[in-house]
């Protein structure tokens, strides 16, 4: 079990590293969308968060399967996972993420949904002006909260 928790430490620190030049990447395009008044940086800006979300679905995914033993399946088993992520696993591990964050999470999750089933050119530019300057905080909580948990883990690999 240690070489599977060294492997899923590792998976969510190089995934943090990932997700901090995505974040970076929704900002800058958000500030040359609004520069230059170019709605292409929003298909950008979009994709970005939309990127951002899956990168942290994944590493769920892995603690899920590794941890927790199952996955949610079904139609809404985006939500479930990040729902199973907000909890608490008795005798196993602590909440993934905090209540606030699954909030913010949420609603990237759902926005998600709408990159993959609209078209780019519909997107609502007020909508996404709310997106990213949320964002940055956003995944600077969740950030600490998973090292936080790969601190955890860490522990748990002596015990």
């Amino acid at each position: 079990m240690s070489s599977r928790l060294d492997s899923l430490i590792e998976r969510i620190q190089n995934e943090l590293v990932e997700l901090e030049y995505v974040v970076e990447r929704v900002e800058t395009g958000w500030q040359r969308a609004k520069l230059s008044g170019d709605d292409y940086y929003l298909d950008s800006v979009a994709l970005n968060l939309h990127g951002l979300y899956n990168g942290l679905e994944r590493v769920f995914e892995q603690i899920a399967m590794l941890l927790d033993g199952s996955q949610p399946r079904g139609e809404n088993w985006h939500q479930l996972l990040l729902t199973q992520m907000a909890k608490e696993v008795i005798k196993v591990r602590p909440a993934v993420i905090s209540d606030s964050s699954y909030v913010g999470l949420d609603e990237l999750r759902g926005f998600r949904h709408v990159v993959r089933n609209v078209y780019t050119f519909k997107f609502n530019p007020q909508k996404l002006d709310k997106l990213v300057s949320q964002v940055g905080p956003l995944y600077k909580q969740v950030q600490l909260e998973l090292m936080a948990f790969a601190d955890f883990l860490e522990s748990a690999k002596d015990e």
